[in-house]
């Protein structure tokens, strides 16, 4: 019976811990970052994106003055996907995230673009 009793705490633990853990990942995203794309002209190179919690949702935005709404963002188990309307055309992020660390890719018209972000300290 104690052992029926112990494995089964064991797995409640193994359960709670790994639902922390991707609720730890999603909460991690939240905030600002630093990004740096490559191999696209110069005023296209770095800027800031910000994501946000509202209303149990997470949303987010590029840019600071001029904010540009991400679509279709979804995040799932540390892979970060958005589109964004841009010259009249669609452009498609998609990154894994890696505790402060962002990396993946930028697909448009014009090819696909690598794509890395830094999260800024809190403040």
């Amino acid at each position: 019976m104690k052992v029926k009793y112990l494995l089964t705490m064991i797995l409640a633990l193994t359960i709670f811990a790994v639902a922390a853990k991707d609720l730890k990942t999603a909460n991690d995203l939240i905030g600002t970052w630093k990004y740096t794309v490559s191999n696209v002209p110069p005023e296209y190179e770095t800027g800031v994106m910000t994501f946000e919690e509202k209303d149990n949702k997470t949303t987010g935005y590029l840019g600071q003055q001029e904010r540009m709404e991400m679509k279709e963002l979804t995040v799932d188990q540390g892979k970060v996907t958005f589109k964004l309307d841009f010259q009249g055309g669609i452009l498609t992020v998609t990154m894994t995230q890696d505790g402060d660390k962002l990396s993946g890719t930028i697909v448009s018209q014009d090819g696909e673009f690598p794509i890395t972000a830094v999260k800024e300290p809190a403040k």
